[in-house]
């Protein structure tokens, strides 16, 4: 994510925090600042900060329930509307999904139950008249409020929320999956709309919650769909067959002046019988071309690539490595590590639209393939 440094790293998870998160500490100080001073605003922060510890627990209880199943989390980034735990992928079985959504909740509800055990063993809470006048409550009773309402609004049924990802997980039992991301989702976006004209009149926050659920619900489904139409295809059947390659010998001007004279952003890299040796893209061209200049060579700026693909590969397992490459492109090769195509998102998302769309008008609810190979459209 964008705009999001790391400040620490558990159990093979970084955790980033955004710009923005420091813009709301900002904010918070001087509202508080400005009426009650200095000791205010450090308490205000102070609250603020306890309860995105909070807020990061949860996303870990996410993440350690996900690695029981064997997926990854890479990484949780702290946004002020909350925080997102980022896995490499979200369970096959519902009841795995249910397992890895509760989990999240169930911190909040753990932490809730030791502030309410402190709270008691140290004089008890406050009586009713203190929460109906808004006096000053102890810092612990606070936090034990913020968590039981950190359950109760996870639980929401607003897809991708917690809640939302449990009722997906439920229809996911008697549908398929695909279906029953696309009816959570549309729920998500009611709810959100909801949420939406609510924050006009109450909380503005809730507005950017509602944004971000709203989006979010849309991204969700059409991955679904996405899933499910490339169900079964191979990667020859996506990667891109015509373009332009690098010899590793090149100079970064003759790679510029590639650059110029195609429409294409990344580059393979071969030694002089073919092979691969890395990928060069329009960014590290540039970064080239600014630390070492025109004449240096093509292998000097270059990616090293540590995972090309295989044409028979599945099409939904080179995605995935895609994705968690972080790189534009990967470079498709034969068992002699020969180039024989370059696989890209946009390539990858304009064979599942033509399939999709060919699939509806046959009547078929899966991709259609073709018995020798690919057919002559689905290469590019």
């Amino acid at each position: 994510m964008r705009w999001a440094f790391q400040i620490g790293q558990f159990a093979g998870t970084k955790v980033r925090i955004h710009l923005t998160f420091g813009l709301l500490l900002i904010w918070v100080a001087f509202l508080y600042g400005r009426h009650d001073g200095l000791r205010a605003a450090a308490e205000a922060v102070l609250f603020v900060c306890l309860v995105f510890l909070c807020v990061l627990l949860h996303e870990f209880g996410h993440a350690l329930a996900a690695r029981r199943f064997g997926i990854r989390t890479p990484e949780i980034t702290l946004l002020p509307i909350g925080g997102v735990a980022r896995l490499e992928r979200m369970p096959e079985k519902p009841l795995q999904e249910i397992a890895v959504a509760v989990a999240g909740p169930a911190v909040n509800i753990a932490i809730a139950t030791l502030l309410w055990g402190f709270v008691e063993a140290t004089g008890g809470f406050p009586d009713i008249a203190s929460f109906e006048h808004g006096t000053a409550l102890d810092l612990p009773v606070k936090l034990l409020v913020v968590n039981l309402w950190l359950v109760l609004f996870n639980l929401v049924p607003a897809f991708p929320m917690d809640g939302g990802r449990i009722l997906r997980a439920l229809l996911a039992l008697w549908t398929d999956h695909a279906r029953a991301t696309r009816i959570a989702a549309t729920l998500g976006q009611a709810i959100a709309v909801g949420f939406a004209v609510l924050g006009l009149f109450s909380n503005p926050m809730l507005i950017l919650i509602a944004v971000f659920v709203y989006c979010a619900a849309a991204s969700e489904s059409a991955a679904a769909d996405f899933k499910q139409f490339s169900a079964g295809l191979e990667v020859r059947s996506a990667m891109v067959t015509q373009f332009e390659k690098l010899p590793a010998d090149a100079s970064l001007q003759q790679a510029a002046e590639t650059l110029l004279h195609t429409t294409q952003r990344e580059f393979p890299v071969t030694d002089h019988e073919g092979h691969i040796q890395g990928l060069l893209t329009r960014e590290t061209l540039i970064a080239g071309l600014r630390r070492s200049g025109p004449r240096a060579l093509v292998s000097q700026a270059m990616h090293l690539v540590d995972s090309p693909i295989h044409p028979d590969m599945l099409f939904e397992r080179a995605l995935s490595i895609l994705q968690e490459a972080r790189c534009p492109a990967l470079p498709v090769v034969d068992s002699t590590n020969r180039l024989v195509g370059l696989f890209t998102p946009e390539n990858a998302d304009e064979l599942v639209v033509l399939h999709s769309m060919l699939s509806r008008s046959n009547g078929h609810t899966h991709p259609p393939t073709h018995p020798n190979g690919p057919a002559p459209w689905e290469e590019k």
